[in-house]
C-alpha cells in the first residue's frame, strides 16, 4: 500500500466511504431525493441498497464494508475487520450521513426551513 494512504481518514474520505458503501441509492431511489423520506423510509431504503453484506477495495483505494442489518459501514485505507472494528456509520448514523449526503429532506419535520 502506498505511503501516502497509510493516514487517518479525513471528513472528505468518510463521505467518500459512505458514497461508495451507498452508490446504488441515487439511481434506485432518485425519485424519492425530491420529495422527501421519513426517517422509517430512509431506514428501510438503505437497508436494501447495503444488502446483506458487501465490501470493495484494492491497491491506493478506501476498503470499504457495509451490512444493512443495523445500518453498519465500515471504512478506512487498510483493509476492514468489520468483526473488531467499530462502524464509522451505524443506525441513525447512517440515516443522518444520507440526509446530509443527498440532501433528503424529511417530511415529518415541521421546523421551518431558513432558505
Amino acid at each position: 500500500m502506498a505511503l501516502e494512504n497509510m493516514r487517518p481518514l479525513s471528513d472528505v474520505d468518510r463521505v467518500e466511504v459512505f458514497r461508495i458503501a451507498t452508490s446504488g441509492f441515487e439511481r434506485r431511489y432518485g425519485h424519492r431525493i425530491a420529495e422527501g423520506m421519513t426517517d422509517e423510509e430512509l431506514e428501510k431504503a438503505l437497508s436494501e441498497v447495503l444488502g446483506i453484506f458487501g465490501g470493495s477495495g484494492g491497491p491506493d483505494r478506501l476498503s470499504v464494508t457495509f451490512k444493512g442489518a443495523g445500518l453498519r459501514i465500515w471504512g478506512d485505507w487498510q483493509p476492514v475487520n468489520h468483526v473488531l472494528e467499530k462502524p464509522l456509520f451505524a443506525g441513525k448514523a447512517t440515516i443522518a450521513m444520507a440526509r446530509t449526503v443527498y440532501g433528503i429532506a424529511d417530511p415529518d419535520d415541521q421546523q421551518l426551513s431558513m432558505f
